[in-house]
C-alpha cells in the first residue's frame, strides 16, 4: 500500500493540514489586520498591549513554518535558514528606525548587535546548556563546529565593536568611510567562506551528534507542498514582526524614559535584539530538550554571527549612502562583557560535553549584563 513519501507533494492534503495547523496562518494574518486597524492615537492604552501581544504569538508561528522548513531541508541548512531569516528582521528592524530617525539614533546599531551577541552566547546558549545538562546530564555537541562559530565571531566583533575604539583618523567610536567599507567587505567575506565550509567543505562539523536523538525527535518530514506554504507564512510572519517592533519601539524607549532608566537606548536595543532572536530561542530550547544540544549550538552561536556578518554591513551602507553617523565602539563596560563572554564561552564550549554549571555560568553572565544596563 503506498504511503505518503510514495505520493506526488501536491496530491497529500493531510500532510498540509497536519504541519500547516489553523493557528500558524490565523497568527500572522492577526497580525497584518492589527497593523493595519490600530492607530496611533490607540498607544495612548489597549493598543500598546493588544500589538506586544500579537507580536509574540507571530513569532511563534514564525518559529512554527521556520522549523517545517527546517525540518525538511535538514542540518545544518535548517539552522542556516532560521538565522539568516531572523537576521533579516534585525537587520530590516534596524534600517528602517535609522532613516526614521534621521540620525537620532546614531548607536542602535551597536547596541542591538551587542545586545543580540550577550544574549545569543549568554541567554540562549546559557538555557540550552541548562535544559540539556538537567534532562540528559552531559550532552554532547561537536566542538569543532563551536570553535569554528567562535573564531569567526570573535574576529567580527572585535573589527565591529571593538576596534572603533581605538582607531584615530575619525574622532569618537566610529570609523572614517574608508575604514567602515572595508569592515563591512571583511564581514561579507569572512562569512561566505563560513558557511561554505558550514554547508559544503565541512558539513559533518555541524551536524548532531550520532546517537543522541530522543525518539520524539523522529516525523515524517513534511511535503514539497507544505514546505512552499510554511516558506511563504514564514515570509509574511518576519514581515509582521518587523513592522510590529517598529510600531511599538518608540513606545518602548518612552517607558523606558518614564522608568528612569539610566541608559534608554541601549535598553531598546536589548529589547529590540531578544524580540528578534526570540525565534531562534524557542527552536534551540525545544532542541535542547530533545537532546540536540548540536542544534542548539548552531541557533546560538549562528544567530550571533549573523547578526555581525549581515547587520552591520547594511548599517554601514545606510549610513554612507545618508550621511548619517554611525557609533559602533563599545564603552569600558561593553569591552568587559565581550571579552568575558568570548573566554568563558571559549571554556564552556572546549570540551564537546555541556553541565548545569555552564548553563548557570552563562545565564550568571546574562543576568549582570542586563542589571547593569539598567544600573550602569
Amino acid at each position: 500500500m503506498p504511503t505518503d513519501a510514495d505520493l506526488p507533494d501536491l496530491i497529500v492534503p493531510s500532510d498540509l493540514r497536519r504541519v500547516i495547523p489553523i493557528w500558524s496562518w490565523a497568527v500572522p494574518a492577526m497580525a497584518w489586520l492589527c497593523l493595519s486597524l490600530i492607530t496611533p492615537a490607540a498607544f495612548a492604552g489597549w493598543g500598546v498591549a493588544v500589538l506586544g501581544a500579537v507580536l509574540f504569538a507571530t513569532v511563534f508561528a514564525a518559529v512554527h513554518h521556520a522549523e517545517v522548513i527546517a525540518h525538511r531541508i535538514g542540518e545544518p541548512f535548517g539552522t542556516l535558514v532560521l538565522a539568516l531569516a531572523v537576521t533579516v528582521i534585525e537587520v530590516a528592524l534596524i534600517v528602517s528606525i535609522m532613516l526614521s530617525a534621521k540620525g537620532a539614533e546614531s548607536s542602535l546599531a551597536r547596541d542591538t548587535v551587542f545586545a543580540a551577541v550577550m544574549l545569543a552566547c549568554n541567554g540562549v546558549l546559557g538555557i540550552c546548556l541548562l535544559v540539556a545538562g538537567i534532562r540528559f546530564g552531559e550532552p554532547l555537541f561537536r566542538a569543532r563546529a563551536a570553535s569554528s562559530y567562535l573564531a569567526v565571531l570573535a574576529v567580527l566583533a572585535t573589527a565591529a565593536l571593538v576596534l572603533p575604539e581605538f582607531t584615530h583618523t575619525a574622532p569618537g567610536p566610529v570609523y572614517s568611510p574608508a575604514q567602515l567599507v572595508f569592515v563591512a567587505i571583511v564581514a561579507v567575506v569572512l562569512y561566505g567562506v563560513f558557511l561554505f565550509v558550514q554547508t559544503v567543505r565541512h558539513r559533518d562539523y555541524f551536524l548532531p551528534v550520532g546517537g543522541n536523538v530522543t525518539p520524539d525527535a523522529h516525523a515524517p518530514p513534511p511535503s514539497g507542498a507544505a514546505t512552499g506554504v510554511a516558506a511563504l507564512l514564514l515570509v509574511v510572519a518576519l514581515g509582521a514582526v518587523v513592522l510590529l517592533a517598529k510600531k511599538l519601539s518608540p513606545e518602548l524607549e518612552a517607558a523606558m524614559r518614564a522608568a528612569h532608566v539610566a541608559q534608554p537606548a541601549a535598553a531598546v536595543g536589548v529589547i529590540v535584539a531578544a524580540l528578534v532572536l526570540l525565534p531562534e530561542a524557542v527552536s534551540a530550547i525545544r532542541a535542547a530538550r530533545i537532546n540536540r544540544l548540536q542544534t542548539s549550538v548552531n541557533l546560538a552561536l549562528g544567530s550571533a554571527l549573523a547578526s555581525i556578518a549581515l547587520t552591520i554591513p547594511a548599517v554601514a551602507a545606510v549610513a554612507l549612502w545618508t550621511g548619517q553617523p554611525l557609533e559602533l565602539g563599545l564603552g569600558d563596560t561593553g569591552l568587559v562583557f565581550l571579552a568575558l563572554t568570548f573566554v568563558v564561552t571559549t571554556m564552556t564550549l572546549s570540551s564537546g560535553r555541556a553541565t548545569v554549571l555552564q548553563g548557570a555560568v552563562h545565564l550568571t553572565i546574562l543576568a549582570l549584563f542586563l542589571f547593569l544596563v539598567i544600573v550602569p
